[in-house]
């Protein structure tokens, strides 16, 4: 994969989906039980930035929106912001959206000719669920002190919302690849 050069109109992308991804922490957060994680919206404007962006700017739109968020902004779900954010409970899931929009990006290029409805909702799965998934299971275990089982168990409780955020996700992707094709033009 190719470092790309951007313009003025690359900037302009990134920048907006940052936004995107910020106005969905304006969505309250929804709490489970046994987890210090809750459900949020955000999870989708990661899987729209990798789907539509691709894999560069997509996991810059993810890491300006973190940047901004550790110099204290209250642009995550439920108006947190500040570096502790990034070494409490839900980091690992935050550090999964950087991977999360980088393999969502990646599968969108690689195989862009092809997309469909269909692949596209498996993108978002695989980009935007598994690589989270595993860095915020990950942190849990490691960092919070979770049982492996305990961690992965009451991740179950985001599968759902999840699926539909992926489903969104790729039916916006698809939508825009047919509209807007200088917006999510790829290698």
């Amino acid at each position: 994969m190719q470092i790309p050069t951007f313009g003025t109109r690359d900037i302009a992308f990134i920048a907006m989906f940052a936004a995107i991804i910020a106005a969905l922490g304006a969505i309250p957060p929804i709490p489970v039980p046994i987890i210090p994680v809750p459900i949020t919206a955000q999870t989708l404007g990661v899987m729209l930035a990798g789907s539509v962006l691709g894999a560069w700017r997509g996991s810059l739109a993810v890491a300006l929106l973190l940047a901004l968020v550790a110099m204290g902004l209250p642009l995550l779900s439920g108006g947190r912001g500040g570096i502790g954010v990034f070494f409490g409970p839900t980091a690992g899931f935050l550090y999964g959206w950087l991977a999360g929009a980088l393999v969502v990006g990646y599968l969108f290029e690689r195989f862009w000719k092809r997309v469909d409805i269909a692949l596209a909702f498996i993108f978002n799965v695989v980009g935007g669920i598994l690589a989270i998934y595993a860095f915020g299971i990950a942190w849990l275990v490691t960092m919070v002190g979770l049982e492996p089982k305990a961690a992965i168990v009451s991740s179950a409780a985001f599968i759902p919302g999840d699926f539909i955020k992926a489903g969104i996700a790729a039916f916006v992707a698809v939508t825009v690849k047919r509209a807007y094709p200088i917006i999510a033009r790829r290698a």
